[in-house]
């Protein structure tokens, strides 16, 4: 087993697509200053650090399918059908059928697409996702299934991972390899990272060998968000999710699905700097005195430390990005430093937007006339979001300023 970087800290983006929408994206945070929640900014902003649950390949539709009704459900494994209780809702979708067959008894009840009004009823049905209340007798619980086909040689070595346990908080995370060369996650953790409420989140997310996705996720509520908790955890354990996500029955159903393409196209190669070459450069600007305890990255664009003085760990993280020149009105107007050669320079002291107790932070955010933008932060804690673990940033506003201005982010 193994757990490495790459993934969500942020709230999954509602557009009334509800769970089918949390496995096509990661959501970002644009709130604050720096737009640094994650490393990504405005509409130019990189998901690399992907939710191992987005499904990426040809999935037939980004919609939520409504289950009229309510229905018996079987088994894991068993092969007999769902039992139409109420008899005058419309057909399920091959997905939601194999759902209710396959999970232990219960009831699956309606979910209609984006809310249920009448807009939303008239969607049509997706054959590649379902997502439904499930009730086991011990409280409702809202699960969600997406399958698609893709490209496995093509799957971005992070899409496949465990979140970054510097940027994420999470209750635990396997991404194993298995016998038959497929590749699986089993993730338990909160709706909300930062725990403002207690929804809980388990997903499993299998990839075969020949391309085909399954990703099933579970909360302990009827609804992934703004529903009260109905129960202390989701429904199914993670060995019973993996069961679930390695069915045979969802192989005739994929199998139906469009082929993905054979090649993807060409992606124009990124403008920003590696992740890897903005932790050697920031390592190497590091003040005498810090000790490096950990440090992560994206793609481009974004890398972080934990650096340590002998008062306790602090959290560093760094974008650089090119061609910013559309957020200079906005993010550096009065009250900005300009240096001699145009740098612009803004700062600021506070206390820690989505920190825990008692964090602060240092930032310093910078923009070059050629649109360079280099925006540093340090907080008094080992994590973001996490409670404070030393009383000030491990550096000044000197320091991240003499970072931040450094010609070193030049390429």
């Amino acid at each position: 087993m193994l757990e490495n970087g790459g993934r969500k800290d942020q709230d999954s983006f509602e557009d009334g697509l509800g769970a089918a929408m949390k496995q096509t994206g990661a959501e970002f945070s644009v709130a604050g200053r720096p737009l640094l929640d994650g490393g990504l900014a405005r509409g130019r902003r990189r998901t690399v650090l992907r939710r191992s649950a987005a499904v990426t390949g040809s999935v037939a539709a980004l919609a939520v399918i409504g289950l009229g009704g309510s229905f018996v459900t079987g088994g894991i494994g068993s092969s007999q059908n769902a039992g139409e209780v109420g008899g005058t809702s419309p057909a399920l979708s091959p997905v939601a059928r194999t759902l209710a067959a396959l999970l232990p008894e219960g009831q699956l009840s309606e979910e209609p697409a984006g809310g249920g009004d009448t807009e939303d009823r008239k969607r049509p049905r997706p054959e590649g996702l379902a997502t439904v209340v499930y009730d086991d007798g011990h409280g409702k619980a809202a699960l969600a299934v997406t399958l698609g086909r893709q490209n496995p040689g093509q799957v971005n070595e992070d899409e496949l991972s465990c979140p970054d346990r510097n940027l994420n908080t999470f209750e635990a995370c396997t991404a194993t390899k298995l016998k038959d060369g497929s590749r699986l996650v089993l993730f338990k953790g909160w709706e909300y990272p930062d725990r403002r409420e207690e929804t809980k989140w388990w997903y499993a997310d299998l990839l075969t060998p020949e391309g085909y996705r399954i990703s099933v996720s579970e909360w302990n509520a009827p609804a992934q968000k703004g529903a009260p908790v109905s129960r202390s955890t989701p429904p199914l354990s993670l060995d019973r999710m993996k069961e679930l996500v390695r069915a045979e029955e969802w192989r005739p159903i994929i199998a139906s699905l469009p082929e993905p393409e054979k090649q993807a196209p060409e992606q124009p190669a990124p403008q920003g700097m590696s992740g890897a070459v903005i932790v050697d450069r920031l390592t190497a600007q590091l003040p005498d005195g810090l000790t490096v305890k950990a440090s992560g990255k994206q793609e481009t664009e974004y890398a972080y430390l934990v650096v340590d003085d002998g008062l306790g760990k602090s959290f560093v993280q760094i974008n650089v990005q090119p061609n910013m020149s559309d957020v200079e009105g906005d993010l550096f107007g009065a009250g900005t430093e300009v240096l001699p050669d145009g740098t612009k320079v803004v700062t600021h002291e506070g206390p820690g937007e989505k920190g825990g107790d008692g964090v602060k932070t240092r930032e310093v955010d910078t923009i070059r006339p050629d649109g360079l933008r280099v925006v540093i932060s340090a907080f008094n804690a080992a994590k973001q979001n996490e409670a404070a673990t030393r009383e000030e940033p491990a550096l000044t506003l000197a320091q991240l300023r003499k970072i931040a201005t450094s010609k070193v982010w030049r390429k």
